[in-house]
């Protein structure tokens, strides 16, 4: 019986061709699934965990910019930063929150990392941040004089394209301004 056992252990001596193609076989569907997933993470780290907040942080910028003008003030050219005392529309209510659609002197562009390109409703051609605003009335009036009501602040950013070519990250950042302020 123990020669018999030895005979066969000897007899097996390493792995078929055939065994080493089938485990080949299985190694290249496991890959080919793992490099799949490996597409899709990449797609949205960099859609999700790069570009989105980068247009949260360009909205806020803008935000943060048109907050620090006096709420009568209509002329400020916000189009540039700092922002210069006339040529623009300060924080007269108009503009517009649609990227499609935007409107002159409520939007500027922004290069791909950051740099401001200027205004305009026409694109330069190395955009690659849209950001527009749009200022209403968040109560029953605004005016100037005398400083009465409180205005709604809208601004939207959104990239130019994003990695796969689905849903551009899109950032809205909305703040009120009272006319005591």
């Amino acid at each position: 019986m123990r020669a018999a056992l030895r005979r066969r252990i000897r007899d097996e001596q390493g792995t078929t061709l055939v065994e080493t193609a089938f485990a080949s076989g299985i190694l290249l569907v496991t890959l080919a699934g793992l490099m799949s997933m490996g597409s899709i993470a990449t797609m949205h780290t960099e859609n999700q965990g790069h570009l989105a907040p980068r247009t949260t942080e360009y909205a806020q910028d803008k935000m943060e910019q048109l907050l620090a003008l006096a709420y009568t003030d209509a002329t400020s050219d916000t189009v540039v930063f700092p922002a210069t005392a006339g040529g623009g529309s300060g924080l007269a209510v108009g503009g517009s929150s649609n990227t499609a659609a935007p409107v002159n002197l409520y939007v500027d562009w922004l290069g791909n990392d950051g740099s401001l390109l200027g205004g305009g409703t026409t694109a330069p051609t190395s955009w690659f941040y849209e950001r527009v605003w749009e200022i209403t009335c968040a109560a029953a009036a605004c005016t100037n004089s005398p400083p009465v009501g409180i205005k709604q602040i809208s601004v939207t950013v959104t990239v130019r394209s994003a990695v796969g070519g689905f849903l551009l990250p899109k950032s809205t950042v909305v703040a009120l301004k009272a006319s005591q302020f």
